[in-house]
């Protein structure tokens, strides 16, 4: 049996102005801005049309000057839905989409200084994000085959390699390097079972019951690191890792450790809000870091995405992007009740837009 995504190509036609802060108040040590923007879609996918809410969002930014060059920031940023739930899984989640007016997308906190660097702590972009932001820029798809967006394809938040929840991450720059390095300080705990149509609550009473077709799984810390080098104006290089465990406790109390690990590079050419060609593509290696699209863990795959754009002096911008996450086949680690070893699972898609 082969599970397999085809290629799609995706007709849209999207509002969404150019992404703006505005001071609300200023003075000689603070500083308050706002800032985002709404991004109404019209999406055509599989012969179907509707209206749906793409990326609208608000944040609120404050800073405050403290002694010794010392600066402190805050950051909160929510995601804003002003066309209601929609049926289309049109971008990244396919397993989840958020149907609130309102919902959490950033919120750090933390101190900067020129010379010492940044320090935050908060829900914030991982390191990892730095390495692959390049080409997450098609609208829809994007950050797919990135590692950016696993698991439930939210908001890469369990692993922090998207927009990851309770991180501690540090950021400086030299000449013409940066680096990022990052820590989540998690505890998450949940129950699976290799049996078909069972709740977690079951699988709990299962597992208590010391039936080793279950487990109870614990996720907790993930680290990740990033470094960024500038030799041109043009040229971006890119580089970056980002690991965690799961510790798995089968119900005989037999033990495995299983790890959720990502590295990868990218390369960038040009710059997106500026006129002229820009070309951007990166790659990874992963185990254990994403979901087929039943939920079954991945194993082993590879990931590549790209995106070329020109932008004219009318800033009209075509672009083209490819995307491929292929896991071949024996992609589910065995056994599994509901994987044969044959399966084949490969996840491409192609966007062209304006």
């Amino acid at each position: 049996m082969s599970k397999k995504l085809a290629t799609l190509i995706s007709a849209s036609i999207v509002f969404a102005p150019a992404v703006s802060a505005v001071e609300l108040y200023k003075d000689d040590k603070n500083t308050l801005e706002v800032g985002g923007y709404l991004d109404v879609r019209v999406i055509n996918t599989q012969n179907e049309t509707e209206v749906v809410n793409g990326t609208s969002r608000i944040n609120f930014g404050f800073t405050r000057e403290l002694k010794k060059d010392w600066t402190a920031l805050a950051l909160v940023e929510w995601g804003v839905n002003p066309v209601g739930s929609s049926d289309i899984i049109y971008n990244n989640r396919f397993e989840s989409i958020q149907d609130e007016f309102l919902y959490n997308r950033l919120g750090y906190a933390g101190l900067s200084h020129e010379k010492y660097g940044q320090l935050t702590i908060g829900k914030q972009w991982g390191a990892w994000y730095d390495v692959v932001y390049g080409t997450n820029n098609s609208f829809v798809w994007d950050g797919n085959a990135a590692g950016v967006y696993t698991y439930n394809k939210d908001d890469g938040a369990v692993n922090g390699t998207g927009r990851g929840d309770k991180l501690v991450q540090y950021r400086n720059s030299y000449n013409d390097f940066s680096f990022a390095v990052q820590a989540q300080l998690k505890n998450s705990e949940f129950y699976t079972c290799d049996v078909s149509d069972i709740s977690e609550e079951e699988c709990e009473t299962l597992w208590n019951s010391g039936d080793s077709a279950a487990q109870e799984v614990e996720f907790n810390y993930t680290f990740g690191a990033s470094v960024t080098y500038t030799p041109t104006d043009m040229l971006t290089l890119t580089a970056g890792v980002n690991r965690g465990e799961f510790d798995l406790t089968f119900g005989d109390g037999s033990t495995r450790n299983v790890e959720d690990l990502i590295y990868g590079a990218g390369i960038m050419w040009g710059s997106i809000d500026k006129r002229g060609l820009y070309v951007a593509a990166n790659v990874n290696k992963n185990k254990n870091h994403d979901t087929d699209n039943i939920g079954r863990l991945i194993k082993d795959a590879i990931g590549i995405e790209t995106f070329a754009s020109y932008r004219f002096d009318n800033d009209f911008r075509p672009f083209i992007a490819y995307n491929v996450f292929d896991a071949g086949d024996d992609y589910v680690i065995q056994p599994n009740f509901n994987a044969d070893p044959d399966d084949v699972f490969k996840r491409q898609f192609a966007v062209i837009g304006l």
